[in-house]
């Protein structure tokens, strides 16, 4: 329950921030990369969009790895490649169709998700609650390959995905047509709908099953379900649509990016066909998905994501904790948020920086080296060659001697001292 109301927290914040911002300005496409470049300017928002545009296109394959985890325990004799590459062709030919076409897909997951949900809360009437609730303790890992148990931020990186589909709607921004009526209504309520759900089947979980059976038992779900397979259907329909949205969406920020020039000779990208479709940008993403897929490992691809949603999350807190602070006038959302919102928002960029500062105050010797000197090295030598030639008319520092000869490093004054001037100059009043 920690790890559902952290993720919460930092998504919850930034859905207010996001709603806030966009009943401001018509942003175009891009979502939240067009958010941030409004805000921020495009240098800004190009080095966060590149991010985001990744963690889109790396959770489609993270969404496929799932759907075939689900589907092997149904038909454990299918191969994974032949599913994974099943799955691919779905997810990229229906995005291929329209925009239109795969929202009308989502309806009918959204039925097959209801009617899951209720089978499962339906169970507990022939499968009673008898495990005893346990708020705290140490919880085993998975038995099976005597994997012993992980950290909470290492669950919390796996886990953190599931609470990132709030910039679904963000992303088709461009594709709405009232984004500022439509985007606060249907983020926040997104966020608050699946923080009662997630929160609920916690619960749920936890008393109908012991720990034990939950780490061994993948289909505990289905099994202590009214229907089970209700269940089945509606998650791997969740996964699908999940994975559809995310692909939909990543090609959209894509073309934003090529379309600002953002992505050198992106002229490509940034074309639409006729029907409205960035086909070609959906294309490049599902080629670097079909790329992610190669690692085969779910838990290797959600760290990743987790790390760019989060920065994107911070860095939309950033702007709208800007322009509040700036007191513009064009400022004037219809939703206002306090300050303390976009400020709790930037709890997932204070963990990352407190971390980083504990651990360096630590002096941790590593087994294996690293690169890090030689940045230094290389940085502080390119600042030397900088300020050198910023220096203007007076004569560099290395004119003089150094080390003098007698040892004493020479007065700032000395340093600065220009050269003297040759031959006479008459001034005016001002240039003197």
């Amino acid at each position: 329950m920690l790890i559902i109301l952290t993720a919460f927290l930092i998504t919850g914040a930034t859905g207010l921030s996001l709603s806030s911002i966009t009943t401001n300005i018509r942003i175009g496409a891009g979502g939240a990369y067009s958010i941030i470049s409004r805000s921020l300017g495009v240098e800004i928002a190009g080095s966060i969009g590149i991010p985001l545009y990744l963690s889109q296109a790396l959770a489609v394959a993270l969404y496929m790895f799932a759907f075939r985890e689900g589907w092997q325990g149904l038909f454990p004799e299918h191969s994974a490649a032949l599913i994974d590459l099943g799955l691919f062709m779905a997810v990229v030919g229906t995005a291929a169709v329209s925009a239109r076409f795969a929202f009308r897909v989502q309806f009918v997951v959204l039925g097959l998700m209801f009617l899951a949900l209720a089978s499962a809360v339906a169970g507990a009437l022939i499968h009673p609650f008898e495990e005893p609730l346990r708020l705290w303790g140490q919880f085993p890992g998975a038995p099976e390959d005597g994997f012993p148990g992980t950290s909470y931020w290492g669950v919390f990186a796996i886990f953190f995905t599931a609470a990132t589909g709030i910039m679904a709607g963000a992303n088709m921004s461009g594709e709405l047509a009232d984004p500022r009526r439509s985007i606060p209504r249907g983020t926040i309520a997104a966020i608050l709908v699946s923080l009662c759900v997630y929160l609920g089947f916690a619960y749920w979980f936890a008393r109908i099953a012991s720990p034990e059976e939950l780490v061994s038992n993948y289909r505990v779900m289905a099994d202590r379900a009214l229907w089970s397979p209700a269940v089945i259907a509606g998650l791997l329909g969740a996964i699908f649509t999940q994975g559809l949205v995310s692909l939909v969406g990543a090609s959209r920020i894509l073309q934003a990016l090529a379309a600002h020039r953002v992505i050198p000779r992106g002229e490509r990208l940034a074309r639409k066909s006729t029907s409205g479709e960035p086909r070609t940008a959906l294309f490049l993403t599902a080629g670097l998905v079909a790329t992610a897929l190669l690692l085969r490992e779910l838990n290797t691809i959600a760290p990743l994501i987790t790390m760019f949603f989060l920065i994107t999350y911070s860095m939309v807190n950033v702007a709208v904790l800007v322009e509040q602070s700036l007191g513009l006038v064009s400022f004037r959302p219809l939703l206002h948020v306090p300050r303390t919102v976009p400020l709790v928002g930037l709890v997932a960029l204070a963990v990352v920086i407190a971390v980083y500062g504990y651990l360096t105050r630590r002096d941790i010797e590593p087994p294996y080296g690293d690169v890090r000197s030689g940045m230094f090295v290389a940085i502080a030598e390119w600042a030397v060659k900088r300020a050198t030639r910023l220096r203007g008319p007076a004569a560099p520092f290395t004119s003089w001697e150094w080390p003098p000869a007698s040892r004493q490093p020479p007065s700032v004054r000395t340093w600065l001292r220009p050269p003297p001037i040759s031959g006479t100059r008459r001034c005016s009043p001002i240039g003197r």
